[in-house]
């Protein structure tokens, strides 16, 4: 006798019982579920799955369309196979790389055959064969098979990255996509077929392309690109500092691990991002009659505080007298905290903050006079003074560091010619492989993760409770300023997803099953599982990856 399992459809706040073996896209054409945009997978129990999964116990299932963001992680991972395929069919000899998102856009390439003669032929050409794969409707079709099989395939079709990264994490059984004649890997699900994908570009970007995406929140209309020629420039930079240290995705970055040579990667890591910051300083010394005060901002887990820390030493070394100021202690007290569409404390805008007094404060010490400055109790939600004062002295330079310094409003009563502004994030620089990009976002979440738990006790359902918010706030206040800078530093270091793993891991196996947030919890599980552990003995304690680890030698009190 065929089993029946009773099924509950958050759609439709509806439950039914179906057979063993029934389809999410059978419970779809049953009880003829709609989303404002087409269906593509489901939350089963808070676990993403493809249309095709079929049930085989009672289940909660919650079906999601592209303004969901596993919904967008499907879209992008479903046109990067088209493009990959596209790229097959008109360039074989030719390797397509998925580079990262910038400009509201995700960066391509295809190795050494693009040239400013034949961007815009090949792009077109690209395009048009996409739009030709999609039209088709083609099925994706994944299987999941012995990894020593899936290896013969991938080193059919020059994947070579690909084996190094599954040799190294040595497991059983692989999933394979298969999409006609050509066959790719991914570390998530796919739609169900191309003709799901309506909404598309690929425009030529620098040397390589840009493929766009349609809005998170209106996927009726595409991403409008933005070029933020700064941000791609740090992108360049990193790509060729992967290129010196030889480690351009976790296959290789495995490997080091496993010969005992992962103690170079951070050494040589460590010294390019010391070299860097020294630069830096020597741009500063060189308007030195004018600058009085360096702006750091960036978003959350970015590292600003220790980056500021450090630059206060490279300053030391040519003669400056530097002074770091938190523009944390610039918090309004928290009844006049101003509050979001939903009634909620906004932490993330930059009206939290006493701009008067901000602006008042650093136009007295440019006048030579003392201040004392406030401090902020975050447990009470009041200002305080505990007695510090601040003057500036000969070769004083003042470095101020917080998440809105390159808002104009910030500083608007400083004159341009005193300011100097320098944008930090973590632009993770290391891919899974050619086509498996790591966000930056991903490498930022976890850092605060690990940072949450050690240093304000929070758990890891926390952190992803309020990272929602957090990112929100970032993309309304901070990127929209990131082109201010004078300069822009990359805090990512190549290793730093290793070693973060430790850390990381038992904190997001305790995100329970019955919650929203295990489904993410689950994702960066996997994400995770790719890279090889690696233990923190050599980082030295002035790294930017302590600010979220223990073993700094720095002061963050």
């Amino acid at each position: 006798m065929l089993r029946k399992y009773k099924i509950y459809i958050e759609n439709i706040k509806a439950e039914k019982i179906y057979p063993f073996g029934t389809t999410l896209e059978e419970i779809i054409k049953d009880k003829k579920i709609e989303t404002p945009y087409p269906i593509l997978g489901a939350m089963v129990n808070h676990t993403l799955k493809e249309l095709n999964y079929m049930i085989y116990k009672p289940k909660t299932v919650n079906f999601i369309d592209y303004r969901h963001p596993d919904g967008r992680r499907m879209y992008l991972r479903s046109l990067t196979m088209v493009l990959f395929k596209a790229a097959v069919d008109l360039y074989p000899h030719y390797k397509l790389k998925i580079e990262h998102t910038v400009s509201g856009g995700i960066f391509c390439e295809l190795e050494g055959l693009i040239t400013t003669e034949n961007q815009e032929k090949v792009v077109a050409k690209l395009r048009n064969r996409m739009q030709e794969i999609i039209n088709a409707d083609i099925p994706f079709l994944r299987d999941e098979i012995r990894t020593e099989q899936a290896l013969k395939i991938f080193e059919e079709f020059d994947l070579d990255d690909k084996c190094v990264l599954m040799r190294t994490r040595k497991q059983f059984y692989s999933s394979v996509y298969k999409l006609n004649d050509v066959v790719n890997y991914f570390y998530g699900y796919l739609v169900p077929s191309t003709g799901y994908l309506k909404k598309f570009d690929l425009v030529k970007y620098f040397e390589g392309m840009m493929l766009v995406l349609p809005q998170d929140d209106n996927p009726d209309q595409l991403s409008k690109i933005i070029v933020h020629n700064k941000l791609f420039e740090v992108f360049r930079e990193f790509k060729e500092w992967v290129e010196i240290i030889g480690v351009p995705n976790v296959g290789q970055l495995n490997e080091m691990t496993l010969q005992g040579k992962i103690g170079d990667i951070i050494k040589i890591s460590e010294a390019l991002q010391e070299k860097k910051l020294a630069s830096i300083a020597d741009m500063v010394n060189r308007r030195k009659e004018d600058v009085r005060v360096i702006f750091v901002s960036g978003p959350s887990s970015s590292g600003k505080t220790t980056f500021a820390k450090r630059l206060s030493i490279q300053m030391s070394v040519i003669g400056f007298k530097p002074v770091v100021i938190s523009m944390d202690n610039y918090f309004v007290n928290r009844k006049f905290t101003p509050c979001d569409e939903d009634g909620n404390y906004n932490f993330e805008s930059p009206q939290a903050l006493d701009i008067k007094l901000f602006n008042q404060n650093l136009l007295a010490l440019f006048d030579g006079k003392e201040i004392e400055l406030p401090k902020f109790s975050f447990s009470e939600g009041k200002r305080y003074y505990d007695g510090s004062k601040l003057k500036m002295k000969k070769n004083s330079i003042i470095i101020v560091e917080g998440i809105h310094a390159l808002n104009p409003i910030i500083s608007e009563t400083i004159p341009a010619k005193r300011k100097f502004k320098v944008y930090v994030s973590a632009l993770t620089p290391l891919n899974i492989d050619s086509n498996n990009r790591i966000p930056t976002t991903d490498n930022r979440l976890i850092r605060r993760m690990v940072r949450d738990n050690l240093y304000r006790n929070y758990s890891a359902l926390e952190t992803l409770q309020r990272w929602p918010s957090v990112h929100k706030g970032e993309e309304k206040y901070i990127f929209p300023y990131q082109e201010e800078a004078d300069v822009m530093f990359n805090t990512a270091l190549l290793f730093e997803l290793g070693v973060l793993r430790r850390w990381a891991e038992p904190l997001l196996q305790e995100v329970p099953p019955v919650v929203p947030e295990y489904s993410e919890a689950k994702r960066l599980l996997k994400f995770l599982s790719y890279i090889l552990p690696i233990a923190d003995k050599e980082i030295p304690p002035t790294s930017i990856l302590r600010e979220f680890l223990k073993g700094s030698s720095f002061d963050y009190s």
